[in-house]
Parts: C-alpha cells; structure tokens; sequence
C-alpha cells in the first residue's frame, strides 16, 4: 500500500490538523459532487466552450494583470536556451511564448493541453507570430503524460492544476518527466488572505465574472464553474506538502496580490 492509500494529517501553519487522502477534490466539479470521470468531460466541455474568448476573458476578469502574473513567473523561472521545457494545460500558449522569448526561440518546448480546442488556439497564435520552430503541440493528460522519464528541465502549469481531476496524479507524473534536479512552477489562483478583501474579491467572483462570461463568451455556466474550482482548491501550505509526497524536494509558495494567486515551485 503506497503512502497515497493512507489517511494522513498534514499539520497547518495554524497548528490545525487537516485530513488528508489522496485526489480529494476528484468528486467535485466546482461547487456540484460528480464522479471522476465525469468531472474529466465536464471540465473538457467547458474549455471547449470557452476556447475562443479564453485570453480576452482573462484581460477582462483580471484587468489585465494576469499578464503580470505570467511574467513574475517567467522570471522566477530564469529560462536559459540549454532547457528543455514542458507547459502543461497551456494550450493558448501564453507560457509558451514568454519562454520562447526569453530564450530567443533557441529552446525546445512542449505544450501539452487534453484540449483539442485550446490547443487549436494556441497553434493559429503561435504561427501569427511567425513562430515555426521549437514549438510543439501535444494532446494529452496531466495526470498521464505522453512523455518518457526524465524528458524536461523545467514543467510549467498555469491556471490549469485546479481543473484536473486527480492533482496528485498530476503531481506524481510532473516528478516522473522531469530529469533529476528538474523545476516544477505552478501559477494558480490562491486565496486572499487580508479578510476584508477577501470578501470583497469573493463578491466579484460571483456576482461580476459569470455576467461577463455571459456578455462576452455567451457562457455565464463555465464561468460560474472556473469560480467555484478556484474555492475547492487547495490552501498553499497544503499543496507544498502534496508536492513532497508527489515525489520533490524544497517546496516553496510565492504568493502574489494579497494571496489571490500564488506561485508553488518545487525540485525533483
């Protein structure tokens, strides 16, 4: 029996025991319990939908400044062109492009996305920007990647772990491709820890983003749902100690405006 396979309490920076089994968010799809397998389709039938108008629903959600989030991000990364990098569920290729550029387009990069629609976005972007080369685009599972041990320096999610079905899963799996000594960052949306603004961001996650998913993408239901995924995920101290069961070492969280996203890094 692995040690997934047993209830474990991993202790809070509060001193508070938290219950922990392996992939606990699997039954959930955002606010609604359903079963694993039908979470996988239902999070497919949402980026489906919402593919197209994903990058201006960002600007719009955020103000822009999911811009600056990928950015601190990249340079937390400090790409050098000698690299290899895998972005996972990056299928519009905002990760992708920043690590082109920052290594002069002489690094080879992999995005992986399970969805077909995303990944079709990504492409049409990448050859508007003349980018033919280094670049490539694969279909596939983060909780099973298509790619053999100890393929990359350095595995990238961004706004995409939440969706996944059994994190952990994907976490075992980002250890296994990378090489020893590999990188692991993950950019996802956290939670704000000043109480005030707290309650002020959760007022504008439900009542202003899903009537601009409504306005602007004519699908207030997913926008509903990428909310509620935000609340079911887990809290930062959490999710580094699911890192070092997954297989890394040094795990750290960076957290980023007041806690709303945060940057988890980690070594193979």
């Amino acid at each position: 029996m692995s040690i997934y396979e047993h209830i474990m309490t991993i202790q809070s920076n509060a001193s508070t025991a938290y219950t922990y089994t392996e992939n606990p968010e699997k039954d959930w799809f955002g606010a609604r319990r359903v079963a694993p397998e039908q979470k996988t389709g239902l999070v497919l039938d949402v980026f489906h939908s919402v593919a197209r108008k994903y990058d201006l629903m960002n600007d719009l959600m955020s103000g822009g400044v999911h811009r600056l989030w990928k950015d601190r991000l990249i340079r937390m990364i400090r790409p050098r062109a000698n690299w290899k990098y895998l972005d996972v569920a990056g299928g519009t290729g905002d990760i992708a492009f920043r690590l082109h550029e920052a290594t002069s387009g002489n690094a080879p990069i992999t995005v992986c996305d399970i969805n077909a629609s995303m990944l079709k976005v990504g492409e049409a972007r990448a050859l508007d920007r003349g980018i033919l080369h280094n670049l490539d685009w694969v279909e596939g599972n983060a909780e099973k990647l298509p790619f053999p041990d100890n393929s990359f320096d350095v595995y990238t999610i961004a706004f995409g772990l939440r969706n996944v079905t059994r994190i952990d899963a994907a976490l075992k799996e980002a250890a296994r491709v990378l090489k020893p000594g590999g990188r692991f960052f993950c950019l996802e949306f956290s939670h704000v820890d000043n109480p005030a603004l707290s309650k002020a961001y959760a007022l504008y996650s439900d009542k202003v983003i899903p009537k601009i998913g409504k306005a602007v993408a004519k699908d207030a239901d997913s926008y509903k749902y990428l909310v509620e995924s935000i609340r079911k995920f887990p809290r930062r101290n959490v999710l580094a100690k699911r890192l070092k069961l997954a297989g890394f070492r040094a795990a750290r969280v960076t957290p980023l405006s007041f806690g709303m996203v945060a940057v988890h890094e980690a070594r193979k």
